[in-house]
């Protein structure tokens, strides 16, 4: 960054660098949401057995029926609250926002009865000049753990202010 560059890092965003601020829980995992959610991703294709077979799911190696891997807990809340948006949304007021990708690394699959537990949190970023002027790339980590702290995905978002 250049000496007359000026910095879009506010105090508020500093203040939540690495600190786990948004916590929820969701509703348990249900073998139809398990099931709604296989079909509608190998639709019009029929779902892996896997994810709906009972009898069968239990002769693999899981036991049972698992969620696929980008089944999401959280999908229909019953209310949108603040936890919904971005974690420096509101701390950096004015700026424009591109989506800069996503890293998902997995844990133990999700199984009906589940209750997932998500934490985020601004890891951290950096500043440079682009085309665009100053330019934050932002870094934050998205944890979910199940109800025995089993982490079941982290995800990596890179958010691009400017």
């Amino acid at each position: 960054m250049s000496a007359e560059a000026r910095s879009l890092v506010t105090p508020e965003l500093e203040s939540r660098r690495g600190l786990w601020l948004r916590e929820r829980l969701s509703e348990p995992v249900s073998a139809s949401a398990i099931r709604r959610w296989a079909i509608a991703c190998y639709w019009p294709d029929p779902a892996p057995r896997l994810y709906w077979d009972e009898e069968y799911a239990a002769r693999t190696r899981h036991g049972g029926i698992v969620a696929p891997l980008e089944f999401n807990a959280f999908t229909w809340p019953v209310e949108r609250d603040a936890a919904d948006s971005g974690l420096e949304t509101d701390a950096l007021p004015g700026l424009r926002s591109m989506a800069g990708g996503t890293r998902d690394l997995y844990g133990v699959p999700m199984r009906p009865g589940d209750v997932i537990r998500e934490r985020a949190r601004l890891a951290d970023w950096d500043q440079r000049e682009t085309r665009l002027g100053p330019t934050l790339f932002i870094r934050s980590e998205t944890e979910w753990t199940n109800q025995r702290e089993e982490l079941v995905r982290t995800r990596f978002i890179t958010s691009i202010r400017y």
